[in-house]
């Protein structure tokens, strides 16, 4: 993806929300789109909910500032996150249309998730039933695997990052630490609170971080709070390294959960459970919605 210089005209890539010839062969700009309510703000910039007027498609439209990216130095970060996300089609993931820009700010045209941000769900709730939980941790499993599939590595797997469709599907929707990779890396990146003892160590890490953090996501689900919170960022990292896993005595979980989350949260990257053995575990099984869906 380029980023325009003051004396570019408007860029745009090929992917679009109702994708045909004539819808590729066009470029997009912020003219084609009737911008509604803020739908959230990031880091960068900010996202809208927005109709595309030639198809009347629904969006997310994301603005992101070049100012504020060349700042951050993450011109290259987002470069990558939407070379990665544009191709990836699966039912749990987020879906990039396409993107253009103009002298001053990148826009996104991404797929619009009815039922917003996880997390402030979690917040609500404050934690999951196990039903609402298996079914989340079933689904986001099968859209690692096919990340995985294609050599893709999320790195940061977190309520933060996912969303919920309008039926109640679970999207994973922020790609900003996700790498291709076909080798092992050892890149320090994610959220303190997920990330996994070889990271934390900073020793060579492959997919297998993704079984780690969706372990961590289990828990809170579950419990809501990941289990290696502590007071200093110090005791956290202790706590990681050594998978100082305590279960608490309330909410009241079911010891086979307890045991995917404890084959999951294994410091040894290579012993945590395969994501396809995570989909064949008893407590997946006997509570996860097969639809895919928490219907509540």
């Amino acid at each position: 993806m380029g980023i325009a210089t003051e004396n570019q005209p408007q860029q745009q890539h090929k992917a679009s929300p109702e994708a045909s010839s004539e819808a590729d062969k066009k470029r997009w700009m912020l003219n084609d789109f009737d911008i509604g309510k803020p739908l959230g703000r990031g880091k960068f910039g900010h996202v809208y909910l927005a109709r595309e007027k030639r198809s009347n498609h629904i969006v997310a439209l994301k603005v992101l500032f070049k100012s504020q990216l060349k700042q951050s130095q993450v011109e290259h970060q987002l470069r990558r996150e939407v070379e990665i996300q544009s191709h990836l089609r699966h039912p749990n993931i987020l879906r990039l249309y396409g993107y253009f820009y103009d002298q001053k700010r990148v826009y996104l045209i991404l797929e619009y998730a009815a039922k917003g941000e996880l997390y402030k769900e979690l917040q609500k709730c404050k934690y999951f039933s196990e039903r609402r939980a298996a079914t989340y941790v079933a689904s986001l499993a099968r859209a690692l695997i096919y990340c995985h599939g294609k050599h893709v590595i999320h790195r940061d797997i977190k309520p933060e990052n996912l969303l919920v469709g309008a039926q109640g599907e679970l999207k994973i929707a922020d790609f900003g630490w996700s790498v291709h990779t076909f080798n092992r890396r050892r890149t320090m990146c994610g959220t303190l609170d997920y990330l996994p003892p070889e990271m934390v160590e900073s020793v060579e890490h492959d997919a297998s971080v993704d079984i780690w953090s969706l372990g961590i996501l289990c828990f809170e689900f579950l419990y809501g709070m990941p289990p290696f919170e502590a007071k200093e960022h110090s005791d956290t990292y202790r706590r990681i390294v050594q998978v100082d896993l305590k279960f608490p005595a309330k909410p009241i979980v079911s010891s086979a959960a307890k045991d995917l989350i404890s084959q999951m949260l294994v410091k040894d990257s290579s012993q945590r459970l395969p994501l396809k053995k995570v989909l064949e575990h008893p407590w997946i099984v006997q509570n996860a919605d097969p639809s895919g869906v928490y219907k509540g």
